[in-house]
Protein backbone atom coordinates (compact mmCIF):
# COMPACT_ATOMS: atom_id res chain seq x y z
CA UNK A 1 0.00 0.00 0.00
CA UNK A 2 0.96 3.39 -0.74
CA UNK A 3 0.98 5.70 1.92
CA UNK A 4 2.03 9.56 1.39
CA UNK A 5 4.32 9.62 4.59
CA UNK A 6 5.73 6.27 4.38
CA UNK A 7 9.41 6.69 6.27
CA UNK A 8 9.01 9.24 8.01
CA UNK A 9 9.62 8.39 11.64
CA UNK A 10 8.44 10.39 14.95
CA UNK A 11 8.81 10.34 18.86
CA UNK A 12 5.41 11.87 20.23
CA UNK A 13 6.57 12.99 23.93
CA UNK A 14 2.87 14.62 23.76
CA UNK A 15 -0.16 13.61 25.91
CA UNK A 16 -3.93 14.82 25.76
CA UNK A 17 -5.47 16.57 22.41
CA UNK A 18 -2.96 19.12 20.59
CA UNK A 19 0.12 17.03 19.83
CA UNK A 20 -1.57 13.15 19.88
CA UNK A 21 -4.57 14.72 17.37
CA UNK A 22 -1.29 16.08 15.13
CA UNK A 23 0.12 12.87 15.48
CA UNK A 24 -2.53 10.88 14.39
CA UNK A 25 -2.74 12.44 11.19
CA UNK A 26 1.27 11.50 10.69
CA UNK A 27 0.38 8.08 11.80
CA UNK A 28 -2.55 8.12 9.89
CA UNK A 29 -0.80 9.30 6.11
CA UNK A 30 2.08 6.44 6.98
CA UNK A 31 4.45 8.06 9.36
CA UNK A 32 6.00 5.80 11.91
CA UNK A 33 5.11 7.28 15.81
CA UNK A 34 6.08 5.97 18.51
CA UNK A 35 4.38 7.58 21.84
CA UNK A 36 6.51 7.90 24.79
CA UNK A 37 4.51 7.33 28.18
CA UNK A 38 5.47 7.68 31.41
CA UNK A 39 4.93 4.32 32.88
CA UNK A 40 3.44 5.54 36.48
CA UNK A 41 1.45 8.36 35.44
CA UNK A 42 -0.51 7.63 32.47
CA UNK A 43 -1.81 9.74 29.87
CA UNK A 44 -4.90 11.39 31.28
CA UNK A 45 -7.06 10.58 27.68
CA UNK A 46 -6.31 6.76 28.81
CA UNK A 47 -8.97 7.44 32.05
CA UNK A 48 -11.70 9.55 30.29
CA UNK A 49 -14.91 8.10 30.00
CA UNK A 50 -16.68 6.58 28.06
CA UNK A 51 -15.04 2.64 27.45
CA UNK A 52 -15.16 0.41 24.44
CA UNK A 53 -13.34 -2.78 23.90
CA UNK A 54 -11.99 -2.39 27.46
CA UNK A 55 -10.53 1.22 26.61
CA UNK A 56 -11.02 4.69 26.65
CA UNK A 57 -12.45 5.58 22.98
CA UNK A 58 -10.70 9.07 23.13
CA UNK A 59 -7.83 6.99 23.86
CA UNK A 60 -7.69 4.31 21.05
CA UNK A 61 -9.36 6.96 18.63
CA UNK A 62 -5.99 9.46 19.22
CA UNK A 63 -3.53 6.72 19.69
CA UNK A 64 -4.66 4.79 16.25
CA UNK A 65 -1.71 3.33 14.42
CA UNK A 66 0.81 4.50 16.91
CA UNK A 67 3.54 2.06 18.99
CA UNK A 68 3.07 3.06 23.13
CA UNK A 69 6.51 2.72 24.79
CA UNK A 70 6.61 3.48 28.30
CA UNK A 71 9.93 5.09 29.41
CA UNK A 72 10.45 7.33 33.11
CA UNK A 73 11.61 10.48 31.62
CA UNK A 74 13.09 10.85 35.09
CA UNK A 75 15.52 8.16 34.62
CA UNK A 76 19.02 8.55 33.15
CA UNK A 77 18.81 5.22 31.60
CA UNK A 78 15.44 5.99 29.72
CA UNK A 79 16.79 10.01 28.37
CA UNK A 80 20.33 7.69 27.02
CA UNK A 81 18.25 5.12 25.50
CA UNK A 82 16.18 8.04 23.63
CA UNK A 83 19.66 9.47 22.79
CA UNK A 84 20.89 6.24 21.57
CA UNK A 85 17.94 5.76 19.19
CA UNK A 86 17.51 9.48 17.97
CA UNK A 87 19.10 9.72 14.84
CA UNK A 88 16.74 6.74 13.31
CA UNK A 89 13.85 9.44 14.12
CA UNK A 90 12.93 12.50 11.79
CA UNK A 91 10.64 14.64 13.98
CA UNK A 92 10.05 14.79 18.14
CA UNK A 93 6.78 16.52 18.60
CA UNK A 94 6.05 17.62 22.77
CA UNK A 95 4.02 19.80 24.63
CA UNK A 96 5.65 20.14 27.80
CA UNK A 97 5.97 23.46 29.70
CA UNK A 98 8.59 25.80 28.07
CA UNK A 99 12.01 24.49 30.05
CA UNK A 100 10.95 21.08 30.74
CA UNK A 101 12.54 19.20 28.19
CA UNK A 102 15.65 21.24 28.83
CA UNK A 103 15.83 20.12 32.12
CA UNK A 104 15.42 16.40 30.84
CA UNK A 105 18.19 17.29 28.17
CA UNK A 106 15.43 15.97 25.71
CA UNK A 107 15.46 19.63 24.41
CA UNK A 108 15.94 20.70 20.44
CA UNK A 109 19.58 22.19 21.04
CA UNK A 110 20.67 19.03 22.40
CA UNK A 111 19.35 16.67 20.67
CA UNK A 112 20.41 18.27 17.33
CA UNK A 113 23.61 18.28 18.36
CA UNK A 114 23.13 14.45 17.51
CA UNK A 115 20.99 14.52 15.25
CA UNK A 116 21.64 17.85 12.94
CA UNK A 117 18.56 16.79 10.75
CA UNK A 118 16.45 16.53 13.38
CA UNK A 119 12.73 17.99 12.93
CA UNK A 120 11.85 19.46 16.66
CA UNK A 121 7.91 20.19 17.50
CA UNK A 122 6.76 22.20 20.66
CA UNK A 123 3.15 22.45 21.32
CA UNK A 124 2.06 25.46 24.43
CA UNK A 125 -0.75 27.10 25.10
CA UNK A 126 1.73 30.76 24.92
CA UNK A 127 4.89 29.77 22.87
CA UNK A 128 8.33 29.74 24.05
CA UNK A 129 8.77 33.24 24.58
CA UNK A 130 6.81 36.28 25.78
CA UNK A 131 4.98 37.17 29.60
CA UNK A 132 2.55 34.30 29.15
CA UNK A 133 5.23 31.55 28.74
CA UNK A 134 5.14 29.93 31.89
CA UNK A 135 1.48 30.12 32.43
CA UNK A 136 -1.42 27.38 32.45
CA UNK A 137 -4.53 27.95 30.35
CA UNK A 138 -7.16 25.66 28.41
CA UNK A 139 -8.65 26.20 24.91
CA UNK A 140 -11.60 28.68 26.62
CA UNK A 141 -8.64 30.88 26.98
CA UNK A 142 -6.82 30.80 24.29
CA UNK A 143 -9.88 31.26 22.71
CA UNK A 144 -10.55 34.52 24.94
CA UNK A 145 -7.15 36.16 24.57
CA UNK A 146 -6.84 35.56 20.75
CA UNK A 147 -10.12 37.98 20.46
CA UNK A 148 -12.64 35.19 18.89
CA UNK A 149 -14.63 35.24 22.24
CA UNK A 150 -14.74 39.14 21.95
CA UNK A 151 -16.87 39.05 18.95
CA UNK A 152 -18.61 35.84 18.72
CA UNK A 153 -21.99 35.08 20.48
CA UNK A 154 -24.94 37.19 21.41
CA UNK A 155 -24.86 40.40 22.83
CA UNK A 156 -26.91 39.73 25.74
CA UNK A 157 -25.31 36.22 26.81
CA UNK A 158 -21.76 36.68 25.45
CA UNK A 159 -19.79 33.89 24.00
CA UNK A 160 -20.29 30.67 23.62
CA UNK A 161 -18.27 28.03 25.35
CA UNK A 162 -17.54 25.78 22.10
CA UNK A 163 -18.74 21.72 21.68
CA UNK A 164 -15.20 21.17 20.59
CA UNK A 165 -11.37 22.50 21.37
CA UNK A 166 -11.07 24.78 19.08
CA UNK A 167 -7.65 26.40 19.53
CA UNK A 168 -6.15 22.60 20.71
CA UNK A 169 -6.98 21.46 17.48
CA UNK A 170 -7.27 24.05 14.61
CA UNK A 171 -5.03 26.21 16.45
CA UNK A 172 -2.20 24.04 17.87
CA UNK A 173 -2.94 20.55 15.80
CA UNK A 174 -3.33 21.42 12.50
CA UNK A 175 -0.75 24.58 12.78
CA UNK A 176 1.33 22.18 14.10
CA UNK A 177 1.15 19.57 11.04
CA UNK A 178 1.93 22.21 8.81
CA UNK A 179 4.96 23.54 10.44
CA UNK A 180 6.45 19.93 10.30
CA UNK A 181 5.27 19.10 6.82
CA UNK A 182 6.74 22.40 5.78
CA UNK A 183 10.28 21.52 7.54
CA UNK A 184 10.72 18.31 5.97
CA UNK A 185 10.19 19.24 3.04
CA UNK A 186 12.87 22.23 3.44
CA UNK A 187 15.29 19.64 4.83
CA UNK A 188 15.11 18.14 1.47
CA UNK A 189 17.32 21.11 0.06
CA UNK A 190 19.28 22.05 3.19
CA UNK A 191 19.92 19.06 4.57
CA UNK A 192 19.29 20.63 8.17
CA UNK A 193 16.50 20.06 10.82
CA UNK A 194 14.88 22.93 13.03
CA UNK A 195 12.83 24.01 15.78
CA UNK A 196 9.18 24.74 15.34
CA UNK A 197 7.67 26.89 18.00
CA UNK A 198 3.52 25.96 17.79
CA UNK A 199 1.71 28.68 20.09
CA UNK A 200 -1.88 27.63 20.32
CA UNK A 201 -3.09 31.39 21.00
CA UNK A 202 -0.86 32.30 17.98
CA UNK A 203 -2.26 30.10 15.83
CA UNK A 204 -5.95 30.62 16.74
CA UNK A 205 -5.56 34.20 16.63
CA UNK A 206 -4.67 33.96 13.02
CA UNK A 207 -8.20 32.32 12.34
CA UNK A 208 -9.55 35.66 12.62
CA UNK A 209 -8.10 36.25 9.56
CA UNK A 210 -10.79 38.45 7.46
CA UNK A 211 -11.88 39.96 10.61
CA UNK A 212 -8.70 41.15 11.73
CA UNK A 213 -7.93 42.20 8.41
CA UNK A 214 -10.89 45.24 8.92
CA UNK A 215 -10.07 45.58 12.39
CA UNK A 216 -6.31 46.35 11.48
CA UNK A 217 -7.50 48.61 8.99
CA UNK A 218 -8.94 50.59 11.31
CA UNK A 219 -12.40 50.10 9.24
CA UNK A 220 -14.37 48.81 12.22
CA UNK A 221 -15.31 47.51 15.82
CA UNK A 222 -15.91 43.92 16.10
CA UNK A 223 -18.43 42.54 18.71
CA UNK A 224 -20.66 39.76 19.18
CA UNK A 225 -23.76 40.26 16.85
CA UNK A 226 -22.69 42.52 14.66
CA UNK A 227 -24.27 41.79 11.81
CA UNK A 228 -21.28 41.34 8.91
CA UNK A 229 -19.04 39.44 9.76
CA UNK A 230 -19.86 36.87 8.26
CA UNK A 231 -21.43 38.84 4.88
CA UNK A 232 -25.16 39.22 5.92
CA UNK A 233 -26.95 40.35 8.61
CA UNK A 234 -29.06 37.15 9.00
CA UNK A 235 -26.56 35.24 9.15
CA UNK A 236 -27.63 32.46 12.22
CA UNK A 237 -29.58 29.66 13.82
CA UNK A 238 -33.21 29.77 13.65
CA UNK A 239 -35.85 27.66 16.05
CA UNK A 240 -38.37 25.92 14.41
CA UNK A 241 -41.23 24.84 15.99
CA UNK A 242 -40.19 22.36 17.40
CA UNK A 243 -37.13 23.42 19.05
CA UNK A 244 -34.82 22.34 16.84
CA UNK A 245 -32.87 24.44 14.70
CA UNK A 246 -31.89 25.29 11.14
CA UNK A 247 -28.87 27.43 9.91
CA UNK A 248 -29.18 29.76 7.38
CA UNK A 249 -26.08 31.41 5.83
CA UNK A 250 -26.58 32.71 2.32
CA UNK A 251 -24.09 35.78 2.20
CA UNK A 252 -24.14 36.60 -1.90
CA UNK A 253 -27.74 38.35 -3.31
CA UNK A 254 -29.05 35.16 -5.51
CA UNK A 255 -28.73 33.10 -1.99
CA UNK A 256 -30.99 36.42 -0.30
CA UNK A 257 -33.11 35.94 -3.79
CA UNK A 258 -33.76 32.40 -3.17
CA UNK A 259 -34.48 32.37 0.53
CA UNK A 260 -36.16 35.54 0.12
CA UNK A 261 -38.80 33.73 -2.69
CA UNK A 262 -38.97 30.27 -0.23
CA UNK A 263 -39.92 32.31 2.79
CA UNK A 264 -41.95 34.39 1.06
CA UNK A 265 -40.46 36.95 2.78
CA UNK A 266 -39.07 39.94 0.49
CA UNK A 267 -37.40 41.76 3.27
CA UNK A 268 -34.67 39.74 3.02
CA UNK A 269 -33.76 41.41 -0.38
CA UNK A 270 -35.13 44.73 0.21
CA UNK A 271 -32.67 44.97 3.87
CA UNK A 272 -30.36 41.93 3.62
CA UNK A 273 -27.29 43.73 3.18
CA UNK A 274 -27.96 46.97 5.42
CA UNK A 275 -25.88 47.26 8.40
CA UNK A 276 -28.82 49.46 10.15
CA UNK A 277 -29.31 47.77 13.69
CA UNK A 278 -32.91 48.33 13.38
CA UNK A 279 -32.75 46.73 9.49
CA UNK A 280 -30.78 44.04 11.13
CA UNK A 281 -33.55 43.20 13.87
CA UNK A 282 -36.62 43.17 11.39
CA UNK A 283 -35.00 41.03 9.42
CA UNK A 284 -33.45 38.75 11.64
CA UNK A 285 -36.95 38.76 13.41
CA UNK A 286 -39.16 38.04 10.21
CA UNK A 287 -37.12 35.01 9.52
CA UNK A 288 -37.20 33.95 12.88
CA UNK A 289 -41.05 34.06 12.90
CA UNK A 290 -41.72 32.36 9.65
CA UNK A 291 -39.00 29.57 10.84
CA UNK A 292 -41.26 28.86 14.01
CA UNK A 293 -43.88 28.09 12.19
CA UNK A 294 -43.26 25.28 10.82
CA UNK A 295 -41.09 22.06 12.15
CA UNK A 296 -37.50 20.86 11.73
CA UNK A 297 -38.60 17.83 9.16
CA UNK A 298 -40.67 20.29 7.64
CA UNK A 299 -38.25 22.46 6.37
CA UNK A 300 -35.98 19.98 5.60
CA UNK A 301 -38.55 18.69 3.27
CA UNK A 302 -38.81 22.34 2.01
CA UNK A 303 -35.33 23.26 1.48
CA UNK A 304 -34.14 19.65 0.46
CA UNK A 305 -34.35 21.00 -2.88
CA UNK A 306 -33.34 24.74 -2.62
CA UNK A 307 -29.42 25.78 -2.94
CA UNK A 308 -29.79 28.36 -0.88
CA UNK A 309 -27.19 27.63 1.84
CA UNK A 310 -30.07 26.49 4.42
CA UNK A 311 -29.38 23.57 6.20
CA UNK A 312 -30.61 21.57 9.56
CA UNK A 313 -28.72 21.54 12.81
CA UNK A 314 -27.63 17.84 13.02
CA UNK A 315 -26.74 16.18 16.67
CA UNK A 316 -23.80 14.71 16.91
CA UNK A 317 -24.58 11.05 16.41
CA UNK A 318 -27.27 12.31 13.24
CA UNK A 319 -24.44 13.69 11.60
CA UNK A 320 -22.22 10.44 12.06
CA UNK A 321 -24.66 8.13 10.29
CA UNK A 322 -26.19 11.05 7.79
CA UNK A 323 -25.96 10.16 4.01
CA UNK A 324 -23.68 12.82 3.86
CA UNK A 325 -21.10 10.77 5.97
CA UNK A 326 -21.92 7.64 4.81
CA UNK A 327 -20.96 8.94 1.07
CA UNK A 328 -17.96 10.66 2.45
CA UNK A 329 -16.55 8.28 4.47
CA UNK A 330 -16.42 9.70 7.44
CA UNK A 331 -16.14 6.98 10.15
CA UNK A 332 -13.94 3.48 9.82
CA UNK A 333 -13.78 0.12 11.28
CA UNK A 334 -10.59 -0.23 12.79
CA UNK A 335 -9.02 -3.33 13.95
CA UNK A 336 -8.80 -3.79 17.55
CA UNK A 337 -5.12 -5.34 17.47
CA UNK A 338 -3.27 -5.48 14.22
CA UNK A 339 -4.92 -8.30 11.77
CA UNK A 340 -7.45 -8.90 14.54
CA UNK A 341 -11.42 -9.60 12.89
CA UNK A 342 -12.90 -7.71 16.02
CA UNK A 343 -13.03 -4.16 15.39
CA UNK A 344 -14.13 -0.38 16.97
CA UNK A 345 -15.84 2.30 14.81
CA UNK A 346 -13.93 5.77 14.96
CA UNK A 347 -13.77 9.06 12.83
CA UNK A 348 -11.59 8.34 9.47
CA UNK A 349 -8.74 10.53 8.34
CA UNK A 350 -10.48 13.35 6.07
CA UNK A 351 -7.43 13.87 3.91
CA UNK A 352 -8.36 11.94 0.44
CA UNK A 353 -5.57 11.20 -2.27
CA UNK A 354 -6.05 9.84 -5.35
CA UNK A 355 -3.20 7.29 -4.90
CA UNK A 356 -2.35 7.40 -1.25
CA UNK A 357 -4.33 6.02 1.69
CA UNK A 358 -4.99 6.24 5.17
CA UNK A 359 -4.31 3.38 6.74
CA UNK A 360 -6.16 2.04 9.80
CA UNK A 361 -3.80 -0.90 11.16
CA UNK A 362 -4.98 -0.98 15.02
CA UNK A 363 -6.52 1.54 17.77
CA UNK A 364 -4.35 2.47 20.46
CA UNK A 365 -2.37 0.14 22.05
CA UNK A 366 -2.14 -0.91 25.99
CA UNK A 367 0.33 1.19 27.77
CA UNK A 368 3.79 0.42 27.24
CA UNK A 369 2.37 -2.71 24.97
CA UNK A 370 5.05 -1.36 21.73
CA UNK A 371 8.02 -0.94 24.44
CA UNK A 372 11.17 -1.04 22.85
Amino acid sequence: MSYALNGLKVLDFSTLLPGPFATLYLADLGAEVVHIESPNRPDLVRLFPPYANGQATSHSYLNRNKQSVTLDLKDPDSIAQIKAKIKDYDIVVEQFRPGVMQRLGLDYATLAEIHPGLIYCSITGYGQSGPYQAKAGHDINYLALSGIAGHSGRAQSGPPPMGIQIADVAGGSLHALVGILAAVIERQSSGQGQYIDISMTDCVAALNNMAAAASLAGQEQQRPEAGHLNGAIFYDYYRTSDGRYLSIGGLEPQFMQGLAAVLELPLIVEKGSSFDSDDRQAVKQAIGNKIQSKSWVEWQQIFAEQDVCVEPVLYLEEALHSPLAQQREWVVQVPLEQDSPDTEAQLACPIKFSRSKARYDFRGQGLGQGNW
